[in-house]
């Protein structure tokens, strides 16, 4: 009894919902804990999203009128460095009694955009950008050069590892902020700075502020691109147009200001069958729409119309044009400047001001139907296009209801050759749109009745980039589509809430026919069924990329990351290292081998700025490198043993070494330049403040350091009886992937043509060990200019896209 009693007692002591029960969360630990909230998730998108918190302050700048020029750098270890010529953060001390800077990277709603003193327009208004990069990050080093000296601050997870410092004079301004998405907080080994992603969202941030010169360059790979507009909105249009042909060459553009709000818009139709209509507020993409896009489509409504009227050009039509006729191939820019925007969350996706609606409208209506007068011809050109538009929609619409008359459009009977799934629940629900028949017949064979249906594709579908709608409803293959989803179609005709599956998985052979029937599936949903694509109900189908073969026994693997682990477990079995460190287990082991791969890795990506065997002497001899550089009789010792250790290994190729020592006043210490000859080829390593504060530096010694405390070298190996020394960790770990694949057949996979039903099962339609691949539009924009360029009319960006771009096709099926 009394046992029962004090069960009971510590039950309710666990359960009890009282006032020790509310936790307050101090400092950036909310964001660490929450960060969806502050980044909107921890996938690519909030990966990406750090860099545009840190840019965004820096175009504040340049709005203010105190910057020009922004330099964005990539570095080999996947951090990242944005530099400004800005005022520079202020490091003077603030009434919390520390840095001003300080304060502007730890604490939320810190910053000078609360009040329109200093920033009269600017897109961060909550104060949390920098601190919340700050936060998510592994390491963060931020450099203000301001008021005469150069002055530096560095964190760890958000917290300061040292106190702000004075370091040299300088005559320069502006901020530096370095920073590495910590990978605790983005768990996806996968997840890498995507340099087109980057480069497209500073090519729009130039387009919106003429003058301002954007640079990102890529050191993993070299590559560069600098993004510098004059005449802004008008050569956006121009970039957006380029792949498709416009129907006047002049760009529609006019600007104003209207009840404190500056409005800015360009537009030039072409002869497209999609709308391009992007919105900014303060240079924050509104992918959204807003007030601003309401304002804009209510007046061109009204002006084309009116304008048709009175000229008379109406009078084949019954009834007036509708906004979808008139943006049918529109290719438009709104950019507002708001003192007081108001956004929905901190993501900013849809302005709501009110008085943006008004303003927008205004200034449209006067301006666009001035530009209709005082240009007839391309005027009566635009309204002819917008006519046509109108008699397509009305024949589609009537194609649509004969359709429906013989139910292959309203969902009341599903395609012949499709079979359902007989759970009714379109959460739990998933169709596979199959390659051909053939395949069809496998993946029915092979899936789960319960949850999966499939779907047979015969044949390429229509390319709807170069078709009408109502030629769209006619093709066969896509009529099936559109009965098995059930969401209907047309953009007043769509109810995503009737669609059946929550699961639309693109499956194709891994061949160029099939690459291409996957472009024209995805260019589909793309232009005609776009909310599937934003409910993140697209999916393709990720074929294994290996198929291993040891004996009797076979296996599929995913990726490179899986055969690596494979060979490893693999290897484990046959070998054992002597001098392995005391008490270090077989997991230790395991992340030590597979962290020499990515030292090695990031050796490589390094070697096109520093001499490989160089990195290795500092990474191995040099403790602290900054202190290093304080010093040049530290510097010169360096150098001396340097010059013995290739003197005494011939093997390493290098022949010669000369070494220059420099003063930096900014830094207040020195740098040097070290040139080898190696096999004859000479090359210049440069060591300096920025490489000793760098992650990558970071990075390489904590890895070396690590290697330390599980095995020194020489690393001594046994396999079955045989002994082996290795004095290089990389050579040792060749060795053990070598060892993984004796007596292994290793294939690369072609694709899923060549399974029978089990092996389709167990590969790619068991929820269990298939690899899926969610479709997102990361990029409105450049989806856009890929599919235009990719599957549109224009045949000279498609050339263009080729010749620039084919040096970087891989796995091609010729």
């Amino acid at each position: 009894m009394a046992d029962h009693q004090l069960m009971d007692q510590d039950q309710s002591k666990k359960s009890a919902y009282d006032a020790g029960s509310i936790q307050v969360l101090e400092g950036l630990e909310a964001v660490r804990k929450r960060p969806g909230m502050y980044i909107g998730d921890t996938t690519s998108r909030g990966f990406h999203h750090l860099v545009y918190e840190i840019v965004d302050n820096s175009v504040d700048e340049s709005l203010a009128g105190h910057c020009d020029t922004i330099l964005i750098t990539i570095h080999a270890d996947d951090s990242i460095t944005i530099e400004d010529n800005g005022r520079g953060i202020p490091v003077g001390i603030h009434k919390e009694g520390r840095s001003a800077l300080e304060v502007v990277m730890t604490v939320l709603h810190a910053g000078g955009k609360f009040n329109n003193e200093n920033y009269k327009v600017s897109g961060g208004l909550h104060g949390v950008g920098a601190s919340v990069v700050n936060a998510l990050s592994a390491h963060c080093t931020v450099e203000v050069k301001r008021e005469g000296s150069l002055w530096r601050q560095s964190f760890k997870k958000g917290i300061p590892v040292s106190s702000i410092e004075k370091l040299g004079e300088t005559d320069k301004s502006g901020t530096k902020t370095t920073f590495k998405p910590d990978r605790e907080i983005f768990k996806d080994e996968n997840l890498r700075f995507d340099f087109n992603i980057l480069a497209n969202r500073f090519r729009e941030l130039a387009f919106l502020n003429a003058g301002l010169k954007l640079s990102l360059l890529d050191e993993r790979s070299g590559k560069k691109q600098e993004f510098a507009f004059t005449n802004g909105l008008i050569e956006f249009i121009s970039f957006m147009n380029e792949s498709k042909k416009a129907l006047h060459s002049e760009v529609i553009y006019f600007k104003g200001n209207k009840e404190l709000v500056d409005v800015e818009i360009a537009m030039q139709w072409n002869d497209s069958y999609s709308e391009s209509i992007y919105t900014y507020c303060n240079n924050i993409n509104t992918i959204e729409g807003g007030t601003h896009l309401a304002g804009f489509k209510t007046a061109l409504t009204r002006t084309a119309n009116i304008y048709a009227t009175n000229k008379n050009l109406l009078k084949d039509l019954k009834g007036s044009l509708e906004g979808d006729d008139i943006r049918e191939g529109l290719a438009a820019v709104i950019s507002v400047k708001v003192r007081e925007p108001q956004f929905e969350g901190q993501t900013k996706t849809k302005l709501g001001n009110n008085e943006v609606k008004g303003a927008v409208e205004s200034l449209v209506n006067d301006r666009l139907a001035d530009w209709f007068d005082r240009n007839p011809q391309h005027a009566k050109l635009i309204i002819s296009k917008c006519i046509e538009s109108a008699l397509a929609r009305e024949a589609a619409r009537k194609a649509r209801d004969l359709a429906r008359r013989k139910t292959a459009l309203d969902g009341g009977s599903l395609p012949g050759k499709m079979a359902d799934c007989q759970e009714r629940d379109p959460a739990l629900c998933e169709i596979y749109l199959v390659e051909g028949d053939s395949a069809g017949g496998s993946a029915k064979q092979a899936r789960d009745r319960r949850t999966q249906a499939v779907l047979p594709l015969r044949g390429k579908i229509l390319n709807v980039e170069k078709a009408r709608f109502d030629k769209m409803l006619s093709n066969e293959e896509i009529k099936m589509m559109i009965g098995a989803l059930g969401t209907g179609i047309g953009k007043d005709n769509i109810n995503i809430e009737k669609i059946r599956y929550h699961k639309i998985i693109i499956m194709t052979d891994a061949d160029v026919d099939g690459s291409h029937i996957r472009t024209l599936l995805l260019t589909f949903f793309y232009r005609q069924l776009p909310s599937v694509i934003e409910n993140g109900y697209i999916y393709i189908a990720q074929p294994p990329l290996y198929k291993v073969k040891r004996a009797q026994s076979e296996k599929y693997l995913k990726d490179e990351k899986s055969l690596t682990q494979f060979l490893l477990d693999t290897s484990l079995q046959n070998m054992n290292v002597i001098n392995l460190k005391e008490g270090k287990d077989e997991k230790e082991l395991k992340k030590f081998i597979l962290n020499i791969k990515k030292f090695d890795e990031l050796l490589k990506t390094l070697s096109h700025r520093f001499e490989r065997e160089v990195l290795i002497q500092m990474v191995s001899k040099v403790r602290n490198l900054e202190q290093l550089l304080k010093s040049e009789s530290g510097i010169n010792e360096f150098y001396l043993n340097f010059k013995n250790w290739f003197t005494q290994n011939p093997t390493s190729g290098i022949s010669q070494g000369d070494i220059k020592i420099l003063k930096n006043n900014e830094y207040g210490n020195y740098e040097f330049s070290l040139v080898t000859v190696k096999f004859g080829y000479k090359f210049d390593t440069v060591v300096n403040n920025q490489f000793a504060f760098s992650t990558e530096w970071k990075e390489l010694k904590e890895m070396w350091d690590s290697f330390q405390t599980v095995v020194e070298t020489p690393i001594q190996l046994k396999i079955n009886s045989n002994e082996e020394t290795f004095h290089d960790y990389v050579d040792f770990y060749q060795r053990v992937m070598d060892l993984g694949k004796k007596g292994l057949s290793l294939q690369r996979y072609k694709g899923l043509g060549e399974m029978n039903p089990s092996q389709l099962w167990e590969t790619t339609l068991n929820p269990e060990n298939r690899h899926l691949l969610r479709v997102t539009i990361e990029d409105a924009m450049a989806a856009d200019e890929t599919f235009s360029v990719l599957m549109g009319e224009q045949v000279e960006p498609r050339r263009k896209f080729i010749e620039e771009n084919a040096l970087l096709a891989k796995e091609l099926d010729v």
